[in-house]
């Protein structure tokens, strides 16, 4: 019982500890304060010491001519920079300590208090005599009494100090510190495994306009089947001395838009022959468009499936081989929500579309197009803003591929693209090696023959269908197919991010002889890019009746 006591009235010397520490925080600001002034008054002391220059804000505010013709200008600013830093700096602290000190003066109210409390509790005449004072036997009563109140008093203590301990344990500041970052990390990690795969529904789906447009083709062409008997084939399909280009999409606006931009801005349209292959499914939508809207200024458009390339079968190419496999059709059909929490930064690739033929056609210009010399590919996201006939007098210097680079500094090199860990890889190519765009690509379809493009694709397209070397679908391929064959044209022919970038300069997409929507937001869908989307609707037929039906938002 007398170590209670004891216990009891030592209790207000640890308020005097907790006064002595507030003097020790009062004691730190006022040292910070002086030394804030001392270096103050040293960093202007060093100034000149002509009277005019040295007077407060005489010297700071001299006026805009004497700044400029004063040899110590460079001086004068990094000095005044650096005073001002500290300044914020030193107000930052101010106000931190501050905030400290309120909150010190609460904790310190409430620590005294307490030991004022137990102080009292001891001394509290019932108890006093009962139990300290008196030399008779203790009152049980009492005492447990005593005890009750001793312990509810211990108990808040005991709060207060839990409440108190991290603003004086530095230790479990940096642990509850880091509790909280790994809480946000987490936090974040599943935020983008979960915008990820959002993202990628938003930007794959088909939008209902686009499928009503379809539809409304489709209906059209079963409701009066006359009108859309097929052509004889044109003799210009196969003329080499024509520009030919070659779109290959499922997409029927974006084609129309691509075909319209070619047209509009060909100064003389009639010698171009522009080769649209599209699936089984859109087929007969896309001939129907075609055949409602056609084409002015006598450009001749050429309208095929993909089916009606008979060589293209498992046998010949490795794609048709591989869409056979049942894991890799898992690993790109299978896009579930759970999926997204295993890789967030391969969900873009985990596409079907990587594996469509049609993403693969490009692979197979030669074969497709035997009596021509030179093609120009074009991707459906694409949009034509200048003439382009000058494109097929460019001296490839016996390259394949023509085509504009994407690296800058140390990005979209090889590096990004491909699997150097793997030794093949590692021995054939250069990491650093500069990489360039798929989307408009001039191809030399003789060189392409001579030096068999075609097999090199087919080889390292059989070596990857455990997507051991690259993942993602024909960049990659097109980068070690065309390894040493690509001659890099001018970055105004082609402009490309329009659908990722929001940052692109005016000036280039105005120079530009393409433009190209690369990336997720495209620009039929709604979460296209507001800055650029005019580029793309300029070049809708919004006239066509079905455009008007399917509302496209416009």
């Amino acid at each position: 019982m007398a170590m209670a006591v004891r216990g009891g009235r030592i209790a207000p010397g640890g308020g005097s500890g907790l006064r002595n520490f507030f003097s020790y925080r009062i004691f730190v600001s006022a040292m910070l304060t002086l030394l804030f002034l001392a270096t103050f008054s040293v960093l202007f002391s060093s100034q000149p010491s002509h009277p005019d220059s040295i007077i407060g804000n005489a010297y700071v505010h001299r006026t805009f001519l004497s700044l400029q013709s004063d040899p110590l200008k460079t001086r004068l600013d990094l000095i005044y920079n650096q005073a001002n830093n500290h300044i914020a700096l030193l107000n930052a602290y101010s106000s931190y300590a501050r905030r400290l000190k309120i909150e010190i003066s609460r904790q310190l109210k409430m620590f005294d208090n307490l030991a004022k409390n137990f102080s009292d509790l001891q001394l509290k005449e019932t108890y006093r005599k009962v139990l300290f004072e008196s030399d008779g036997p203790v009152d049980e009563d009492v005492l447990r009494q005593f005890e009750k109140e001793v312990k509810d008093k211990v108990k808040i203590a005991r709060l207060m100090i839990v409440e108190s301990k991290e603003s004086y344990d530095n230790q479990f500041k940096i642990q509850k510190l880091k509790d909280t970052i790994f809480a946000v990390n987490e936090l974040l990690l599943k935020a983008k495994k979960s915008g990820a795969f959002t993202s990628m529904i938003a930007a794959k789906s088909t939008p209902k306009s686009l499928h009503c447009l379809a539809m409304r083709l489709m209906e059209e062409r079963i409701a009066h089947p006359e009108k859309y008997i097929d052509d004889e084939p044109k003799t210009e399909f196969e003329d080499p001395r024509l520009y030919h280009y070659a779109i290959f999409s499922d997409n029927v606006i974006a084609i129309s838009v691509v075909v319209n931009s070619i047209v509009k801005n060909a100064e003389e349209p009639w010698k171009h022959v522009i080769h649209i292959v599209t699936d089984r499914m859109n087929l007969a939508a896309t001939k129907v468009w075609f055949r409602m809207r056609p084409v002015q200024g006598g450009a001749h458009i050429e309208i095929k499936s993909v089916d009606e390339f008979k060589f293209l079968d498992s046998s010949y190419a490795p794609v048709f081989k591989q869409l056979k496999s049942v894991s890799l059709r898992k690993f790109y059909f299978e896009n579930r929500a759970e999926n997204a929490t295993k890789d967030v930064n391969n969900m873009k690739y985990r596409n079907p579309k990587y594996l469509s033929m049609l993403n693969h056609l490009r692979f197979y210009l030669p074969e497709m197009y035997p009596n021509l010399r030179k093609i120009l590919f074009l991707d459906d996201d694409t949009v034509v803003q200048k003439d382009l006939t000058s494109l097929w007098s460019v001296d490839m210097d016996g390259k394949v591929n023509g085509a504009v680079d994407t690296c800058f500094g140390s990005f979209r090199r090889y590096a990004e693209y491909l699997n150097f860990s793997h030794p093949l890889v590692k021995e054939k190519f250069n990491p650093r090696a500069c990489a360039w765009a798929f989307g408009m690509n001039m191809f030399d379809l003789d060189a392409w023959r001579q030096q068999k493009c075609t097999e090199q694709y087919h080889y390292w397209q059989e070596l990857n269908e455990d997507r051991m070397l690259w993942q993602l679908g024909t960049l990659p391929a097109g980068l070690v197919t065309f390894y040493s064959s690509t001659k890099l044209l001018d970055k105004s022919w082609h402009v490309f991010g329009l659908g990722i970038n929001p940052s692109i300069s005016m000036d280039d997409i105005n120079r530009a002889a393409v433009i190209h929507f690369s990336g997720d937001m495209k620009p039929w869908l709604d979460i296209a890019m507001n800055n650029y989307k005019h580029l793309w609707t300029k070049y809708v037929d919004n006239e066509m009746e079905f455009v008007q039906m399917c509302n496209f938002g416009m």
